[in-house]
């Protein structure tokens, strides 16, 4: 800031409360208190201000202006000396206006953390430590920790009575994501926002009640005994804020962490490969998809790298993969044919899969899809990945197939904090429970959704990892958790001797994929073996949209997938690149 423009700045803010004293002549005191409230009074010219002032050519002189102002109402010793310590600040406050560095590095970071500090901190290792959220008093609701925002931790958050418990989210990511939408958002059928729902509308009181909280934070680790979960921040990239680790004390902990991409231990998949899991893994596919199709346009790009940059290869023939061909092809028959007409003739997409696509659906249904794609020309190929390198994958029978986009959707596994925590495991590695999806081994912890799995004490299988079943089972473990604590077991070991009711049983709603073209399948059979209603078609196209229109979490997200369906059936797909 320039000199004349401190100036200006002392002026305006010392003719406010020089005029505030004319009219009010209060004491020396409320004066010097006075300082702390001018700063955000909205600033006035201090010549227009000193104009109407008695004896304005007084105040002339910009320079002395604070000076004389606060002189002026000096008259004993002791109403001097409370002017200079006020003076003193005041010219700290002049000094601080005149720091040329940016507010956001020399100020932002020591405010926040200052505003931890009624924490206790531990920097060692380099990271600060807090001590987080203590555990509860006896005049306080017992507190749910739920750790993920998925379908399993969303759906508890959203059925839990909060007027028993107070509910604290630990999640790297402050919403939901609806995953059967999320290939349609990778080609601009739908925008990002409609598939993602925040939590602090899932559950209001995360937002408004003053023992519940959302916290944007990775758990890393679980002291099952003292009953604490151990956190640590997620923050923007090097750039920002450090992250720094804190604890929180729970009555009731649910796991809800989900899985994540398997893959196979394949070297090069998570260098070079895309997952289509997140919301950001659909704006990474969009934006490459973009970029490969408008660098092919431009000049000095030979035949074989356009080729290359416009063959999209999927591998994983589930309902994921086969969904995202289907948009994929839907996108380059529909749109990109007209508004890329010089490259029409080179993309092209390629379905990888090591088995039959579509295994848990019924044969005729896999017949029909596996006709449908290639008569949408995807191209389908039989064969297992061996390695994937940053242009070309490489199968076992040495099979060469470069590619510019390179999506992997080869089904999910537990993590390797899952693996991590000492508790018992299911088949699989995830996270065992028993009956009333319960860790038997600890207290009050429980574990839904793709994490966990029954242990083979129960006598059930491990169900499969898909939305239905972790929705089922946040749903489940709500109304459980309500019963207890309404029964007076919600706090820390409060329901050891409890009588849980009724133990979670699962009953498969049935499976839907769209393969693209305005064509579907619906598979209505409780397994694969079961009979049961199977379509496939258009009229199955019509049922999947309604069912997924139906299940989307909010109205308001109801409403954006409706308004992008038909924006989309109007005008086509949006092809700008953000």
């Amino acid at each position: 800031m320039s000199h004349e423009h401190q100036l200006y700045a002392v002026g305006a803010a010392t003719s406010l409360v020089t005029l505030n004293h004319l009219l009010t002549r209060p004491s020396p005191m409320k004066f010097a208190r006075s300082y702390s409230t001018f700063c955000f009074v909205p600033i006035i010219p201090w010549k227009i201000l000193s104009f109407l002032l008695p004896s304005s050519s007084f105040y002339r002189d910009a320079e002395q202006l604070p000076l004389l102002c606060l002189t002026y109402f000096i008259e004993t010793e002791s109403e001097r000396e409370r002017e200079r310590e006020s003076m003193t600040w005041f010219r700290n406050l002049v000094q601080l206006s005149s720091i040329k560095e940016p507010i956001r590095k020399r100020i932002a970071t020591p405010n926040l953390l200052t505003s931890l500090s009624h924490f206790s901190s531990d920097t060692s290792n380099g990271v600060s430590e807090f001590s987080g959220l203590e555990p509860t008093k006896p005049d306080q609701k017992p507190r749910v920790v739920v750790l993920g925002s998925g379908w399993a931790g969303c759906r508890l958050m959203k059925s839990i009575n909060t007027k028993i418990y107070d509910v604290v989210c630990v999640s790297p990511r402050n919403h939901m994501v609806f995953t059967p939408l999320l290939a349609s958002t990778c080609v601009g059928t739908l925008e990002f926002r409609s598939v993602a729902e925040p939590i602090g509308r899932i559950q209001p009181a995360i937002s408004r009640a003053p023992g519940s909280y959302f916290y944007l934070a990775n758990c890393t680790g679980l002291d099952a005994n003292n009953h604490v979960v151990h956190c640590q921040t997620v923050t923007d990239g090097a750039s920002t804020l450090d992250p720094w680790k804190f604890k929180i004390s729970y009555d009731k902990l649910v796991i809800a962490l989900g899985a994540q991409a398997s893959t196979f231990g394949i070297h090069g998949v998570a260098e070079n490969a895309i997952f289509l899991r997140e919301v950001y893994h659909a704006q990474e596919i969009r934006r490459k998809l973009l970029l490969n199709l408008m660098l092919s346009d431009l000049p000095g790009i030979s035949e074989e790298e356009k080729r290359r940059l416009l063959h999209c290869v999927v591998v994983g023939g589930g309902p994921t993969g086969v969904e995202f061909s289907g948009e994929l092809s839907d996108f380059i028959i529909r749109d990109v044919r007209q508004r890329y007409a010089h490259v029409k003739d080179y993309i092209h997409v390629t379905l990888i899969e090591a088995n039959e696509i579509l295994s848990s659906f019924d044969d005729r249904l896999r017949q029909y899809a596996t006709k449908q794609l290639i008569k949408s020309g995807v191209r389908l190929v039989h064969g297992m990945v061996k390695d994937v390198q940053p242009q070309k994958i490489l199968l076992t029978d040495g099979t060469e197939v470069p590619y510019g986009l390179l999506v992997w959707s080869t089904g999910v596994g537990p993590s390797s904090f899952v693996k991590s925590l000492d508790l018992p495991k299911s088949p699989g590695g995830r996270i065992g429970v028993d009956e009333w999806l319960r860790v038997p081994s600890v207290q009050d912890v429980f574990s839904v959704g793709d994490c966990s799995g029954f242990l083979e004490s129960t006598g059930k299988p491990v169900l499969p990892a898909l939305a239905q079943v972790a929705e089922r089972q946040g749903k489940y473990l709500a109304q459980l958790l309500n019963r207890i604590g309404k029964a007076g077991g919600g706090r820390e070991n409060g329901a050891k001797d409890m009588d849980f009711g009724e133990p979670f049983v699962y009953r498969h709603m049935g499976s839907m994929a769209s393969v693209g073209r305005h064509k579907a399948l619906v598979d209505l059979r409780q397994s694969k073996e079961a009979k049961g209603i199977s379509l496939a078609g258009f009229v199955s196209w019509f049922i999947w949209r309604s069912a997924y229109l139906t299940r989307v979490v909010s109205w308001r997200n109801r409403f954006y997938v409706a308004i992008n369906w038909l924006t989309t059936f109007v005008f086509g797909r949006d092809i700008s690149r953000i």
